[in-house]
């Protein structure tokens, strides 16, 4: 008989919060968390796009200087906010071989492989860390997750670009369905914002060039819309059988009721324009345990703010919920948050979990004139929610073709 799977801790770090309730906070009242960079490099290398969402509290004010070293500021992020989530949860023991790990990212170290080479061309291989291949391996967040808390069930990665923690999270509702722990940590992290991947993601087109004006620049569904806003930070969720979890009296936000994973098979960067497959993912989220179509009330959409990402989610969603889809409210926090890219989804899933508990849809900022091709109900301001159950998505998509979906209920 399958498991009652529930949400019973949060935790965050980015670009509006050091914390998952700052972070929370922060969206709500309609802040951003695009600011210019300050770095020398900027200037160094001339790049294009000057601006991106940092993580609004330092690394270093939140870790111990020693432990920090030893981390690429993935990792550093992953453990933020897998303590805070598991300090959420309260759980004060419990048996660590069912104590599992599911994380992602969507690069890796990509800090700690690109100082590493410039060590090695400049000052040679003797200068080079022996630390290096452990921090920037992209299983290394989920080694620090694992060691800082003590989980010996599993410790597992996924790297799907920009789908990856929703698929983590997908992938903790079916390793505790079939046994493989009692509770998971999952989540994602990222922490992108180098000089390269700057450079690369603007070489494609794929960043926004509102140097002038960050705050406005990551703006999903409207006629003006040119990229999105690289972001950085970290997002975990605790979750557990309710068994588990009523059986230590813990405090619950939702129920994960499922997640789905699939893909495109048509690019390596855009989007199936007609979003079949993504439109198979979030059936398959929504259906798993007898929910249907119909009692979804609230969707937190991927919309990155790409001319042609936003509308490809647009026909999918169309797909899945038809004319219905126009009286159900839409949230696209990238707006606010910019892109964690392997970390989005975890800090969505958030999102979407306190948007149930709270009743509560966060706002979209910066539409100003909406898309005429898109015919979405755009939640601007925050909005409540209906009493009664309800049952929220959330979607992630990303290069590759990798789409991945998780579907949240109140409790």
């Amino acid at each position: 008989m399958p498991k009652k799977i529930v949400v019973t801790g949060i935790g965050a770090t980015s670009p509006l919060g050091g914390t998952a309730r700052e972070t929370w906070t922060a969206l709500l009242a309609g802040e951003s968390g695009a600011r210019p960079l300050t770095e020398d490099w900027v200037a160094q290398y001339e790049l294009p796009v000057t601006f991106a969402a940092s993580a609004k509290v330092p690394q270093e004010e939140q870790l111990e200087r020693v432990e920090a070293k030893r981390l690429d500021p993935g990792s550093q992020f992953a453990l933020i906010a897998a303590r805070e989530a598991w300090a959420d949860a309260g759980i004060e023991q419990m048996d660590p071989e069912r104590l599992g790990v599911d994380w992602s990212t969507g690069i890796g170290g990509v800090w700690t492989l690109l100082s590493a080479w410039d060590t090695l061309r400049e000052r040679g291989p003797r200068r080079v860390l022996p630390m290096t291949v452990p921090m920037l391996m992209p299983n290394a967040p989920a080694a620090a997750i694992e060691m800082s808390l003590g989980a010996r069930a599993f410790a597992r990665t996924v790297v799907s670009a920009c789908a990856s923690s929703t698929e983590s999270i997908a992938n903790a509702f079916d390793h505790i369905q079939q046994g493989f722990a009692d509770v998971v940590i999952a989540g994602g992290s990222e922490a992108a914002i180098h000089p390269l991947p700057l450079a690369s993601f603007a070489s494609m087109q794929a960043l926004s060039r509102r140097n002038d004006d960050p705050a406005t620049a990551s703006r999903p569904y409207d006629r003006t819309r040119d990229g999105f806003v690289l972001g950085e930070g970290g997002a975990a969720i605790i979750l557990e059988t309710e068994e588990h979890a009523l059986a230590r009296g813990a405090r619950i936000y939702a129920e994960l009721i499922g997640g789905a994973v699939t893909s495109d098979s048509y690019h390596i960067t855009a989007p199936d324009p007609e979003g079949s497959a993504a439109a198979r993912a979030m059936i398959a989220a929504i259906e798993t345990h007898g929910y249907s179509r119909a009692d979804v009330r609230h969707i937190n959409a991927h919309a990155t703010s790409t001319p042609v990402g936003d509308i490809a989610e647009y026909h999918a969603l169309h797909h899945v919920f038809g004319d219905r889809l126009s009286e159900i409210p839409v949230s696209a926090t990238k707006a606010s948050t910019g892109h964690l890219l392997g970390g989005a989804g975890g800090i969505e899933a958030i999102f979407t979990v306190l948007a149930l508990a709270e009743r509560t849809a966060p706002p979209t900022i910066n539409l100003n004139e909406m898309d005429p091709e898109i015919d979405l109900d755009v939640v601007r301001q925050p909005r409540a929610l209906p009493e009664g159950d309800l049952l929220a998505i959330s979607n992630s998509f990303g290069f590759g073709g990798h789409n991945a979906v998780v579907a949240f209920a109140t409790v």
